[in-house]
């Protein structure tokens, strides 16, 4: 088991689960993160740290397509330690629905 992030992330990017992760398993996209599987030790203490209900387990249903984009996205962006302001209008994106079709960047956050 692991933890994932969904698109819940996507334009909210609040970094609390950042702040609280002791094994800095957490990699940033352009405007969401992602949680490298292979790291994630199963803490779950990054889980109820997330104001917008984005880190869930790859265990609940219907998270396989989640977990595999973290593992994808997590090796290619860059690792963070550190929390980091949110953006402007995150709280405007907070219940959005589709986010990951409408507005996923594969970028990284660097």
């Amino acid at each position: 088991m692991t933890y994932i992030v969904n698109d819940n992330c996507i334009k909210c990017k609040l970094m609390d689960c950042v702040e609280v992760c002791p094994v800095d398993c957490f990699y940033e996209g352009e405007n969401m993160l992602a949680i490298k599987p292979d790291e994630c030790i199963d803490c779950g203490v990054c889980e109820p740290e997330c104001p917008v209900e984005a880190i869930h387990s790859d265990t609940e249903e219907n998270m396989e397509k989640w977990a595999e984009i973290n593992r994808v996205y997590s090796e290619k962006w860059p690792v963070i330690t550190e929390k980091k302001p949110p953006p402007d209008d995150a709280k405007k994106w907070d219940n959005v629905s589709n986010k990951f079709e409408k507005y996923f960047n594969k970028n990284s956050g660097k």
